[in-house]
This record gives C-alpha cells, structure tokens and sequence, in this order.
C-alpha cells in the first residue's frame, strides 16, 4: 500500500508539472515539447527532484508516447499519398545521409574515437526525433501545409534506413565480421518489406475491423491494433514508430477521423510523458565537460539538416517560408540518436553516451524554438526572391 501511495504521489505531481510547464508553452506561443523537455530535467540525475516509484511508468507510458505521435501523424494521409510522397523524395533521403551522418563522422575521428564509435556518432547526427517532430507539427498546426509530406517522408526514410544500420552497427561495435553486418541488414531489408506489403493490404481489413459508432469501441480497437503492431514492427527489427505510422496510414478515412478525435486527449497525454522521460535520462553533472563539443557539433549539423528539410521541401514545390518551416522542424535529434549512444556504451565507448546525450539534449529544445520563428528565419529569403523576380 506505501508503494501505491508513493506512486500516486509522485505521478501527481509530475502530472502538476507537466501542466505547468505546458501553460508557460501556451502563454508563450511556443510548442509545449521544449517545456516538456525543460521540465523533465528537474528529475533527471543530479536534478533536484528524485524520483522512484514512478519510473517503471514513465519507461513504459514514454515508448506508449512515441507510438501515438507516430499513429497521429499516419492518421493525416491516405496510403495512396504517401506512397507517392515517398517516390518523389529517395533523393531527399540520400542527401539527408550525406549531409548529416558525415558531420558526425568526420566529429568523431576528430576528437580521436575508434571507428566504430565514429560510426555510432554518424547515426546520432543523420536521424531526426520522430516524436518531437510529430508533436511540434501538431502543436503548430502544420500537419496540412504543403512540406509536411516532405518532412514525414524524410522522417520515414530514417526510420526505415535504421532497420539496416542498427544491426551492422551492433556488430561493428562489438568487433563482428563484415558478413553478419551484411546478414542483419538483409533480415532489416526484409523486415521493412513485410511490413510495407502488410500495410498496403491492411486497409480492408481496417475498414471493418474498426468502423463503429461508438466511441469507446473506436478507442480499443485502434489503440489495440496499433500497440499490436508497433510490437510486432519492433520485434522484427524495425521502429515501433514506424509500425504505428503505417496502422495510421491503412485506417480508411471515416474511421481515421473518429480515431483523431477520440485519440487526441490520449495522445497528448502519452507524449507528454515520453518528453518529460527523454530528458530525465540526462546525467547533469556530465554536461558541463562535454559542453563545448556538443555545441560545435550542434551548430554544424544543425545547418545541415535544415539544408535537408529545404531540399525536400522543394520537391513539393514549396515556397521559401515552407521550406524554412520544414527545414527547422527536421533539426531536432531525439529517441534513436539515444539508443545508437547505449549500443556504444554497452560496447565500451562510454564518452560517445555523455556526448549524445548533451547534443541530443540541446537540439531537442533549441528545434522546436526554430520552428516556432521558421516564418521570420525566412524573411530575408524571401525578400531576396522578390528583389530578382520580374
């Protein structure tokens, strides 16, 4: 019973938290992410909040959090949409891997990391926050804008491209030979395949699985179904985000709209946690040494993805303030760029874990910021264009 009480306290009072950290966002005029973020350092170690009883929960309704952002976001779009987005932007995904896993590349054999940590500091800069990205669009009302699909794609792309660089990765940083690198990037390959081809099939059996009148029904069977398959997704190999992301896109449109509205308060909740979790992971005692590295690196790569989202944008024809706004949103690091730090750590490069977490840190709060002002960042561009139009 003491357990149960201890629990209750602390969740409420991280829930009062949250609360207050989302109206400054409101008053602001700021997406309540970076609040979320802020806020969570009050609880991370060598903060001045300790929490114990509700860590269990938050590990657990943070992995829950990701998985709603990410079925939202599939929620916008019809399976036809984004099929054809994600034709027209192959191109957006190389250029986001050139211009992004280089710069942590070259960073980590500068500060003379072994090679396979330089590998692991290439995966922490190239992948972009799914999750901070899916709320900020939200919060923003973005999710109908003309570069969202460009954004998405980008983001889908990177999760994919995970589901090969994890596994090679893993084997790279315990010493494994080149052949079981190329074998568990086949199994990701083929992984990826399954669950696009299941996805693509998976509309029919969606419409009549989840079309209801009721409400609550409507909440179950979506949640349910998409909880089923983000587990599936991860136990093959590939993101739980993305699994998510594709239920999201196979409910047909009358259902998908009921399952917005009735998902939204569960939603929000959920991701509120999962920001409040990713920051409370931070050491803060450890920042200060690493602090000058991880600007220097922020400050590169923070340019380069906003080049990225600039690039993809202009496929979808967007003008300069959207690819601006695209450019900005892509800029935050979140979820995987944490869990290619543990792979290194767990294989004996402790210095790429404080490295990350303090760069990941900073991008988290400073690209949810930039996208906010992405409009005024645009200005000059767009003064340009019209000094040289005709």
């Amino acid at each position: 019973m003491k357990g149960d009480a201890s629990f209750l306290v602390e969740l409420g009072f991280l829930l009062i938290l949250l609360g207050a950290a989302g109206a400054v966002a409101l008053r602001v005029g700021l997406s309540t992410a970076p609040l979320f973020l802020l806020a969570g350092l009050l609880i991370a170690e060598g903060g001045p909040v300790s929490l114990t009883s509700a860590e269990p929960f938050l590990e657990a309704a943070a992995a829950v959090g990701v998985v709603l952002l990410l079925l939202a976001l599939g929620l916008e779009f019809s399976a036809d949409e984004f099929a054809n987005a994600m034709k027209r932007h192959a191109p957006s995904g190389v250029v986001d891997f050139l211009l992004n896993a280089t710069p942590g590349f070259v960073f980590g054999w500068l500060i003379g990391l072994d090679w396979p940590a330089c590998l692991a500091m290439a995966g922490v800069t190239w992948v972009s926050s799914s999750g901070i990205v899916a709320k900020v669009l939200s919060d923003l009302n973005r999710l109908g804008n003309r570069e969202t699909p460009a954004v998405l794609s980008v983001l889908v792309l990177e999760d994919i491209a995970m589901a090969v660089y994890l596994p090679v990765l893993g084997i790279v940083l315990v010493g494994g030979a080149v052949l079981m690198g190329a074998l568990g990037a086949a199994l990701g390959v083929a992984a990826v395949v399954t669950i696009v081809l299941l996805a693509q099939r998976g509309e029919r059996i969606a419409e009549r699985l989840l079309n209801h009148d009721d409400d609550e029904q409507v909440l179950l069977r979506v949640l349910g179904l998409t909880l089923l398959v983000a587990g599936a997704a991860e136990l093959l190999g590939v993101s739980s985000a993305v699994g998510a992301f594709l239920v999201g896109l196979a409910i047909p449109p009358k259902a998908a709209k009921q399952a917005r509205r009735v998902m939204e308060p569960l939603r929000d909740l959920f991701a509120a946690v999962f920001f409040l979790a990713f920051a409370s992971q931070v050491d803060l005692g450890a920042i200060p040494a690493v602090l000058p590295e991880a600007l220097g690196l922020m400050v590169v790569t923070l340019v380069t993805k906003v080049i990225t989202g600039w690039y993809a944008a202009g496929r979808e024809q967007a003008a300069d303030r959207g690819r601006m706004r695209a450019g900005t949103v892509l800029v935050a690091r979140g979820e995987f760029s944490i869990v290619i730090a543990g792979l290194a750590v767990t294989s004996g490069f402790a210095e790429v874990g404080v490295l990350t977490t303090t760069y990941v840190l900073l991008l988290a709060v400073i690209g949810p910021i930039l996208t906010r002002f992405s409009d005024q960042l645009a200005r000059p561009w767009v003064a340009r264009a019209r000094s040289v139009s005709p």
